[in-house]
């Protein structure tokens, strides 16, 4: 393939030059780094990377293709791509296509060639930033860093309704229906609710929009807060329909943006990590057993949350997972046991899932199991 000049050109003025790579043009959005080995096709559809340029830290990408079976929404949702070495062909029995072509018929604007290992270590060191990439007739001249700096940051984005649902939709439950779950979809990925399905939950996905009294009007037996997009401390329409659902005593499960959802309805402030955790490959421990999981996350922001027990108003709650890389707080559980959060993806595709028992303790809480925590 002709590949005509591309340069990343980061906030603070560095540049990496390299080729172009998927569409030609230019593009705009926040630089983060990917560590996953494996599930590129997972990361570039996962609506969380919205408005994100995604550095790829594997080397080689593109080796299996794109298939119809993993996207985990309806589109390609990062801005731009970054990676290191092409793969120049598909070699997997799943193929149906491959990543370029479909990065092309997407828009998306991708830089190949770059010393990742360099970027990667760059981001580390100053923080995840703004950042374009400019490829084709666009990769030279002046002004671009200060079309940069005039992108918005993601502090303050409120993105979910960008990257939700536009009608509600169902999942039905694989074999017996044991439950019904009506999750808010706040930029949800496919496998979440497969996963629930796959334990007999008929799964009622929501825009990000719907009122408190049309949530509860399902009359569900357990409600969902998707992952998604976006600072949480701007997702007060989320957070209220978490707390209305909470003042009723309803079971509750949030994963990723929706376990920042669920703690800002306990009362907990958020923050922003300097370059967050995306990767398949984050050490947790779980306080409640003492295990450590090997753990799936995408996400920029944090909770902020004190040690032991601590008064909500919905009753006391403490942090039930930590981040063993650096302390974040990694999940939240009222200490009745009716509602739970976690930070990272027990959905794991493409893995790991050692995380997957939180769908069956899920279940556990809805049935009303009193050791659905042990």
């Amino acid at each position: 393939m002709d590949r005509q000049p591309a340069v990343l050109v980061l906030e603070d003025g560095r540049e990496f030059a390299g080729r172009s790579f998927g569409a030609l043009g230019s593009t705009l959005g926040e630089a983060v780094f990917a560590t996953g080995m494996t599930g590129y096709q997972e990361t570039l559809t996962d609506p969380s990377y919205h408005r994100q340029i995604v550095v790829q830290t594997a080397p080689h990408i593109g080796n299996t293709g794109m298939n119809a079976q993993d996207p985990e929404s309806r589109a390609i949702w990062v801005a731009g791509y970054v990676i290191r070495e092409p793969s120049p062909l598909a070699s997997s029995w799943r193929a149906s296509s491959e990543l370029e072509p479909d990065l092309i018929s997407a828009g998306v604007v991708g830089i190949c060639g770059v010393d990742t290992r360099a970027l990667t270590r760059h981001l580390r060191d100053r923080g995840a930033m703004r950042a374009g990439i400019f490829s084709g007739d666009e990769s030279g001249g002046v002004g671009r860093l200060d079309r940069v700096l005039a992108c918005p940051s993601m502090v303050g984005a409120d993105l979910s309704g960008e990257v939700t649902t536009s009608e509600p939709y169902v999942v039905e439950a694989v074999g017996e229906r044991r439950f019904t779950v009506a999750a808010v979809d706040l930029g949800i990925k496919t496998m979440t609710p497969r996963r629930l399905a796959e334990r007999g939950v008929r799964v009622l996905v929501l825009p990000a929009g719907v009122t408190a009294a049309d949530l509860m009007a399902t009359e569900a037996d357990g409600y969902f807060f998707s992952n998604g997009p976006g600072d949480p401390a701007a997702a007060d329409h989320a957070v209220e329909l978490a707390r209305a659902l909470l003042a009723a005593d309803h079971p509750v499960f949030g994963i990723c943006f929706g376990h920042q959802v669920f703690g800002r309805a306990l009362g907990l402030g958020t923050f922003k990590l300097p370059f967050g955790h995306r990767g398949i490959n984050q050490p947790v421990r779980d306080h409640f057993t003492g295990r450590v999981e090997i753990t799936a996350h995408n996400h920029g922001f944090a909770i902020s949350a004190p040690e032991g027990d601590f008064d909500t108003p919905f009753g006391p709650a403490r942090v039930s997972h930590s981040c063993l890389n650096d302390g974040v707080v990694e999940g939240l559980r009222l200490n009745s046991g009716r509602s739970f959060s976690v930070q990272y993806h027990p959905e794991a595709a493409a893995g790991p899932h050692d995380a997957a028992y939180l769908f069956d303790r899920f279940c556990d809480v809805m049935g009303g199991s009193p050791d659905a925590f042990a």
